[in-house]
């Protein structure tokens, strides 16, 4: 018993001394600690996703103020779906080392591309310049055993999930071939300019979490998209889109497809995306513009859409490659890093998020843009940050873009708890640097708020499917479902 207690003694004196000679560090050892430490799971297997799953069905209300009718465009095509590796494969190409390309020439510039962004887990998007060599590729993809053909391009996956309201009347405006137009909703209106003889297809080389190729192993499922698509790369649907909102009259309005000009060189884009800013720039005012990003690698062409577009739209989708290099082209917070270390720091997505609309939205009152709401997404949590004043529901909204993300990848119609897993940070912190706020999340209520300055932020983490079946989408089904449960809050009269 004595020698209990001298060692508590001794303890209690070593922790004395440490204190006096350096009063912070034993909240600096804490910290550590925690951050150090993986939050464990409690014994009873699933009790964290049980109690989220369980919170959700009671935190997700319909707004006040639904949607009647939405436009989205402009990108559409035929998604072949299919094994990446074993595509590769099948092309006689040989494992090897990774390196990312801004545009593919030819098979071994694909397979360095793929190789990079399995060993990273990251998704990415490709233009294929060589025609021929691209048909080839497609049609090796579309024989492969098990490919599976898909509606694709961020607008009409889009249509599609608002589709599934019934409630509600989509138009959808693209490049739609037969093939496409055959495996649309019944309920989405395309107009007859949108129709054309051939499809548009996008080759989805998918990857699973764990599998390897030669020395490189995916660290969690995702996939890599490439296509030779001049229809959706020239936005050549955009005017068309404008248009025929005159006659369908939308209450909210949906656009994607900027990131496909990327690959038809800088004269080229940059002529269109002038004529693009336009475009928007013609919407009526009291319609909401909501803008759908996707992966990109010309910091030129993103600083300009950052510059030129983002100030006239109201909304935008995007995940964490995108937000990243959006702080990398705009030479905004955290632009140093090269890439995230596993799951983003939840205080750099904030300082990087507040950044976009301090300086390109409406943060400031006195400020002429209109970006006043940004849904991001990555794998095991979501953030919406919102300016004060412009939108309600958000908790609602946050958690139905969670929870879509849970059952969408498990190929379910509702969160199966057996199936998932919660990868979140239960503790976080509100920025990067001081000054900062200490925050968790609490799985009985799993939306977690915080303000800085007049942006409110809300987060909820994402109980992630153990073996997603299905990754092409899911960013676009998440913004849809942030949609459909987000309002814009009435402007008072004048």
């Amino acid at each position: 018993m004595w020698r209990n207690a001298v060692l508590v003694a001794v303890l209690a004196l070593g922790m004395g001394y440490l204190y006096h000679t350096d009063p912070e560090l034993p909240a600096r050892m804490l910290n550590y600690i925690s951050e150090s430490v993986p939050q464990m799971e409690p014994s009873g297997s699933s009790e964290l996703e049980e109690a989220i799953a369980h919170a959700w069905q009671t935190l997700i209300t319909a707004p006040a103020r639904r949607w009647a009718r939405v436009a989205v465009g402009v990108n559409a095509c035929v998604d072949v779906v299919v094994s990446g590796v074993g595509l590769l494969q099948a092309l006689a190409l040989e494992p090897g080392s990774g390196r990312d390309h801004e545009v593919l020439h030819t098979k071994e510039d694909l397979k360095e591309a793929f190789v990079h962004y399995m060993g990273k887990g990251a998704a990415a998007e490709r233009f294929f310049s060589d025609k021929e060599v691209f048909q080839r590729i497609a049609r090796a993809a579309a024989e492969y055993p098990g490919a599976q053909l898909f509606v694709g391009g961020n607008a009409a996956l889009i249509s599609q999930k608002l589709a599934s309201n019934p409630e509600l009347v989509v138009l959808l405006c693209g490049p739609v071939g037969p093939k496409l137009h055959d495996m649309l909703d019944e309920q989405i209106v395309v107009p007859p300019k949108s129709l054309q003889e051939t499809d548009e297809f996008h080759l989805i080389l998918e990857y699973k979490s764990g599998e390897q190729w030669g020395s490189s192993q995916a660290p969690q499922a995702n996939r890599f998209i490439l296509s030779h698509d001049v229809s959706n790369g020239e936005i050549s649907t955009l005017e068309t889109f404008v248009a025929s909102l005159e006659e369908f009259q939308p209450d909210l309005v949906v656009l994607s497809g900027l990131h496909m000009m990327e690959g038809i060189g800088r004269d080229l884009w940059e002529e269109r995306l002038k004529e693009a800013v336009v475009a928007i720039s013609d919407v009526r005012n009291e319609v909401p513009i909501h803008l759908e990003l996707a992966s990109m690698t010309d910091r030129d062409y993103m600083n300009r859409i950052l510059q030129e577009v983002m100030p006239i739209v109201n909304s935008i989708g995007l995940n964490e490659q995108e937000l990243l290099f959006l702080a990398q082209s705009g030479g905004g917070p955290h632009a140093d890093l090269t890439s995230w270390d596993g799951i983003p720091d939840v205080g750099r997505v904030s300082d990087i998020l507040l950044w976009v609309l301090e300086q390109h939205g409406r943060a400031d009152p006195e400020s002429e843009a209109d970006l006043t709401r940004i849904h991001f997404h990555t794998l095991a949590y979501h953030i919406l940050a919102t300016v004060d004043g412009h939108w309600g529901n958000q908790v609602a909204a946050v958690a139905a873009g969670a929870r879509v993300a849970s059952s969408q990848a498990c190929g379910l119609q509702a969160v199966d708890i057996t199936k998932v897993v919660l990868k979140a940070p239960l503790n976080f912190h509100s920025s990067f640097s001081e000054p900062r706020e200490s925050l968790a999340v609490d799985p009985t209520r799993p939306v977690t708020m915080w303000r800085r300055g007049n942006v409110s932020f809300h987060l909820t983490p994402v109980l992630v499917c153990k073996q997603p079946l299905r990754t092409v989408g899911l960013g676009d089904a998440i913004s849809a479902e942030g949609l459909v449960f987000s309002e814009v809050t009435p402007r008072p009269e004048l």
